[in-house]
């Protein structure tokens, strides 16, 4: 009966694709008991495919039409892209705490020994004036080299799929990040969730040992904190997920339980998300 004392919490967490299981990992990990929302906008992925406008345009109001269906007690935006864009739109517009996330370069050039940081992300994030602002504000006196990868993100979602991604495609996409010289870089960030889904890859294909910096522990970390304490005793129950493109994505279901502790998958309620309004 304790275990009902405290409501279970609901946790949404969304992302323009898959890449944001990554963050649902360490919240699973962290926040037991919780109800977690997972959303995948798949029908706008990629968002590097869409201009800022398009992608705040679409994000604000998805957004709020998902608060609507599923009453979450915390939103987090799993999304560098859509992050860097739009969360003080969100956080103007809704009355629902939100979590996003932004490149880590600040922890990132504090653990560097030496001083040579790249920054690994899509090109929308890499390119943005949020990224640079960062990094004026926390190089510490590190190097910091900055990492477009136009395809990375793609690769991870359909290694993920069960795919055939080959090791040389992965490899110059990261390619740029190692700059070799009086000194080497030896702290990579991951500043796109989609990028963790391939770590071990990534790890094996660099051509000499880094840190990869993975902001999603860091995410948990901050939902534990705004969250409730949780119910004694209670027990985790099935993750839902929804994808905005309508499709029951059934072949990934086997793929998706490492990321979510172990429990099962429901399938969110049909006709909330695959409306007209919600079409790319």
């Amino acid at each position: 009966m304790v275990a009902d004392v405290i409501p279970r919490p609901t946790i949404l967490v969304f992302d323009s694709g898959l890449g944001g299981l990554t963050v649902l990992r360490e919240i699973v990990g962290v926040r037991p008991g919780a109800r977690c929302v997972y959303v995948a906008d798949d029908a706008y992925f990629p968002y590097g495919n869409h201009s800022e406008a398009e992608i705040v345009a679409r994000v604000v109001p998805l957004i709020g039409r998902l608060i609507a269906a599923h009453a979450p007690d915390l939103v987090v935006i799993a999304c560098n892209t859509a992050s860097t864009l739009v969360l003080a739109d969100l956080r103007a517009a809704y009355a629902v705490p939100f979590v996003g996330t932004v490149p880590a370069i600040k922890p990132a050039c504090a653990r560097s020994r030496s001083k040579r940081v790249s920054v690994l992300g899509t090109k929308g994030t890499v390119a943005r004036e949020y990224t640079q602002t960062l990094i004026r504000d926390f190089a510490q006196g590190c190097e910091v080299a900055l990492v477009g990868a136009p395809r990375l993100a793609a690769l991870a979602e359909a290694a993920l799929a069960g795919e055939a991604v080959s090791d040389a495609e992965i490899a110059a996409e990261i390619a740029p990040c190692f700059v070799d010289g009086d000194a080497r870089t030896d702290t990579v960030v991951l500043a796109c969730t989609h990028y963790p889904l391939l770590l071990d890859r990534l790890t094996a294909l660099a051509p000499w040992p880094v840190e990869w910096i993975d902001p999603a522990p860091a995410i948990a970390r901050r939902v534990v904190a705004l969250l409730r304490a949780a119910p004694v005793g209670a027990s985790a129950p099935p993750a839902e997920l929804s994808f905005t493109s309508g499709r029951p994505r059934t072949e990934l279901r086997p793929r998706l339980a490492p990321f979510l502790g172990g429990t099962a998958v429901a399938e969110a309620a049909p006709g909330r998300f695959d409306t007209p309004c919600l079409s790319p």
